[in-house]
């Protein structure tokens, strides 16, 4: 299972609010059918491919685009683990686990 952080921002709009743009994103990850979490500072994603893993963000940052933006600053955080089939959740909770 890999696993993904990423974050999307666009850059040269006039607000400070940036809520349609993560949206227009978060659709976008949504109709890709990847398993998908939306935290207060990115998303997180699942995927067995890093095809569809790196697809899926692709598509999310041209979403950003289409709603005019000429910049966007795009972070994304992998773990590609191979020995193990480890969710998000997975991780969460082995953590959450060993917390007094």
């Amino acid at each position: 299972m890999i696993t993904a952080d990423f974050g999307i921002v666009p850059i040269g709009h006039e607000s400070i609010n940036i809520s349609e743009y993560v949206t227009a994103a978060v659709n976008s990850i949504k109709k890709s059918g990847l398993k998908y979490e939306l935290t207060g500072m990115g998303t997180q994603l699942e995927a067995e491919d890093l095809d569809d893993l790196y697809s899926a963000i692709k598509d999310a940052q041209e979403e950003v685009f289409k709603l005019g933006v000429k910049r966007v600053y795009t972070v994304v955080k992998i773990d590609d683990r191979r020995d193990r089939n480890r969710s998000l959740t997975d991780k969460i909770k082995t953590v959450n686990d060993l917390l007094d």
